[in-house]
């Protein structure tokens, strides 16, 4: 289980990497166009409006990997024992359901029927849809493994 968690986070860390990378370059090239050249260039505002929705949401799917989302644990944290390993069960669940079925099949769903082109760079949208339920499976993996590991945890 370690060696998958780990391969899990570099993958997510790389492709985050990846992302500011390319919001670095993109919006230098952005800067340069607008302000040397004095004529931006519409590729790359299009371009790093795309980049940066796909890196908001691996984003989001790592913070909920290493725990760090904004969540609301008052019960959580409150309940002990094993109502407290119930609870956690359960919230799981809940969590994994949703985004199971919102990210990963709704995703997956509008990603196939998706049918426009991109105005400018008339990429399909289908590649821009397609981060939900990357993000999705990357959720479900991460929290599987962490709880997993945590309840490993509390039991060695």
């Amino acid at each position: 289980m370690k060696k998958f968690n780990d391969m899990l986070d570099k993958v997510m860390r790389f492709i985050m990497a990846v992302a500011m990378f390319a919001l670095l370059a993109g919006g230098t090239w952005q800067i340069f166009t607008r302000w040397i050249l004095k004529d931006p260039s519409t590729v790359t505002d299009e371009f790093l409006r795309y980049v940066l929705i796909w890196a908001a949401m691996i984003g989001s799917a790592y913070c909920f990997y290493r725990d760090e989302h904004l969540c609301f644990d008052l019960f959580k944290t409150k309940a002990k024992g094993k109502a407290g390993l119930a609870l956690a069960i359960v919230i799981e669940a809940l969590v994994l359901a949703f985004i199971a079925y919102v990210f990963v099949y709704g995703g997956w769903n509008l990603t196939m029927k998706a049918t426009n082109r991109s105005s400018v760079m008339q990429i399909p949208f289908r590649v821009l849809y397609s981060i939900l339920p990357i993000s999705g499976v990357f959720i479900v993996l991460g929290r599987i493994v962490r709880f997993v590991d945590v309840n490993l945890l509390k039991k060695g």
